[in-house]
Parts: C-alpha cells; structure tokens; sequence
C-alpha cells in the first residue's frame, strides 16, 4: 500500500514533483475508466462511423428513388404521384432461394423462380411505362432492379445499426462496422450503375456483347433463345457463330440456353466454344487486362451456366474463356477506356484460336457474355 501511494506520489520524497502526482493520478484514473468503459466508448466509435455511412446509403436509396420514378414517368401517360406511389411499393419485390439440402433438381427449381421474377418485372415495367419500346422496357428493368438493391443495402445497414443500439451488442456491431467498407463499395457502385442505366450508357460488364457486336458486323442476327441472338460469318474458312444478348436494350438475356441451342442445331459438331466475359480483377491489377483460361466464363447463379458446360460435356466440345479484367465499380458503371480499348486484344486472341486450334470448315460458337446496354448488333 505504502509502495502505492510512493508512486502516485511521485516517489515519495520531500522534492516530490506535483506535476509527476497528477500525471499519475490521470493515469491511474485513465487505466481503470478504460477497464470499465472502454467497450462501451469503441461501441460509441464504431457506431457513430455506422451512422454517418447510414446517411450517406440514405442520400443515394433516395435519389435513386427520384431517378427511377423520373424515369418510369417519361413513359407512362398516368400522374407523378401515382407513378412514384406504384414503383415505392415494387422495391421490396424479393426472390426466396429454393431449398438446396436436397441438390436434385435444385439448378431447374432455381431457374424456374428466376424465370417467374423476370417475367414479374416484365409485367410491372409493362404496367407503369406502357409507352416504353422493348429496349427502353430492359433498360427499365435494369433501372428498377439497380434502385432495389441500393435499397435493400440501406435497409440492412439501417437493421443492424438499430438492433446494435438496441441490444448493445458489441459483437454485432463490431461485425457490421468491419464489413462497412465493402458494402459501401458495393452501394456506391449499384448507385452508379443506377444512374448509367438511367442515361442508357454501355457499362464494363457490357465488354463481351461489344466484342461479339463487333464480330457480328455484316451479319444478320437471328434469335436463338429468349433475348439472344446470334449471326453466322465465315471466319478464316471457319463457320463461326458469334452469340449475345438482344441489344441495345439492358439485358443479359439467357446466353446458356442460346448457346445449348447453337449446339444442338448443329447436332454436336462443333470444335470449339469461346466465351467472352467481364471478371473481377484483383486490387493491385491493372482495369482492361485481358486473361485466358478454359471452362464457362459466366456469372450466373447457375443455370446458364450449367447448360454450357452440360453441352460440352455431352459433344466433348473444349470450352475456352477469354476475360477482361475489372472492379465491381468498373463492372457496374460507365464503360472506361481502358476497357473498350482491350475489345482489339480479346479479338486478337480469339483469331488465335479459331486459326491454331480448329481446322478449316470447323464450327466454332463464339458468344459474348454480360449486360448489353447501350450495345446493339
């Protein structure tokens, strides 16, 4: 005790210095504040940095919401107001997952739904923007479906802050407040995409229907699955079909099916399938680089691309990728430069393959995977 009060004091002595005393009280009052409120001060910390990000996803979710409505009005005869009143009770519109603890079947299950959502936002667009072309009705689609998840972002953000403060749970807190940063990638991104698709600007994850566009030139386009089409050219004594989405519309369409398709049209006598598609890019990678890889570069859920792969394994068809490398923003918003300009890279290397790995008179399906706004045929 006496030792104690020795070093509180300073040391004790007659030449005691009082600043040293109140340094070490401070400090002794400190450690001990610390031991009983220091979680409660860094639950204060992180959930005021939750807030302000709150703020923030609040100031896009309503915005977007302007966006959208405005939008949905230009093409609709009835008022503002019931226009915006129809669209706000849409943004909850959800899709629940079929069951996967029993796997048979899942993909077809998981399909179906996915059809049955489409077609729901078929009919809602058709609805509320009667006036709309079918490329306008895409764009539309990819609208709504932009504003929904910067909406759904805000809601989850805005749950996990109010039940932190509810329960004071500094585990659940502190789980949201880590993963903040990356949701708020996430949400600046489905912001911005928002607005691209608003303008009807062709987006990064577009790369592959711009390389297939660019193929397809002279061509004439037939459909070949539902908003799919396809031209055949003749390419160095090669019979190549070049497959993508029904542009300039936004739709990503259904590329496995189209693909599948081509492969049974042809009855299987195809030597090879290419396929074209955005990637995520790794920090530290440069946007716009060009990869090759093999397998079905496509980034469905699952049932597109299990169509592909089914196909070349029932014909023993090599499927070849060809990926262009990107951010989640870069994906999502207005294409940049340095990805249009990779589309000379990515045709390069497709004539590589089609001249060292079919021989002539071969069939070769070249399809371009990824959202086609902006991008016709």
């Amino acid at each position: 005790m006496q030792g104690l009060l020795d070093l509180l004091l300073g040391g004790g002595g007659e030449g005691s210095n009082p600043f040293a005393v109140i340094f070490n009280l401070l400090f002794f009052v400190f450690i001990i504040f610390s031991i009983f409120y220091g979680q409660r001060i860094q639950q204060f910390m992180w959930l005021k940095q939750i807030e302000r990000a709150l703020m923030k996803l609040d100031v896009w979710q309503r915005e977007g919401k302007v966006i959208c409505k405005l939008r949905v009005a230009n093409f609709s005869d009835a008022s503002d107001e019931e226009v915006f009143d129809t669209i706000e009770g849409f943004l909850e519109f959800f899709l629940i997952m079929p069951v996967d603890k029993d796997p048979s079947g899942v993909l077809n299950r998981l399909e179906h739904l996915m059809d049955v959502r489409k077609s729901r936002f078929e009919d809602f667009v058709s609805r509320v923007a009667p006036k709309a072309n079918e490329a306008d009705s895409k764009t539309l689609e990819n609208v709504i479906e932009a504003t929904i998840a910067v909406f759904f972002i805000f809601r989850i953000i805005r749950h996990f802050l109010l039940l932190g403060k509810k329960t004071k749970s500094t585990f659940l807190i502190m789980q949201i407040y880590m993963q903040l940063p990356l949701i708020m990638i996430f949400a600046k991104a489905y912001f911005e995409a928002l607005k691209c698709f608003a303008e009807g600007k062709p987006i990064g994850d577009g790369v592959g229907p711009l390389v297939a566009a660019r193929l397809m030139r002279g061509g004439e386009p037939k459909e070949v699955a539902k908003e799919v089409v396809a031209v055949e050219k003749n390419i160095n004594n090669r019979n190549v079909i070049i497959v993508k989405a029904k542009g300039p519309g936004g739709t990503v369409g259904k590329p496995g099916l189209g693909v599948k398709n081509v492969i049974e049209e042809k009855e299987g006598k195809v030597a090879r399938v290419i396929m074209i598609d955005a990637a995520l890019k790794l920090e530290g990678e440069v946007t716009g680089d060009v990869i090759e890889g093999v397998g079905a570069a496509i980034g469905d859920p699952g049932p597109e691309k299990h169509k592909i792969e089914e196909s070349g394994v029932k014909y023993n068809i090599p499927i070849d990728a060809i990926i262009v490398k990107q951010s989640i923003e870069d994906a999502l918003t207005s294409m940049k430069k340095s990805i249009a300009m990779s589309v000379d890279d990515v045709i390069r290397r497709i004539h590589w393959i089609i001249n060292n790995q079919t021989n002539e008179g071969d069939t070769i399906v070249v399809a371009g995977i990824g959202n086609t706004l902006g991008v016709g045929q």
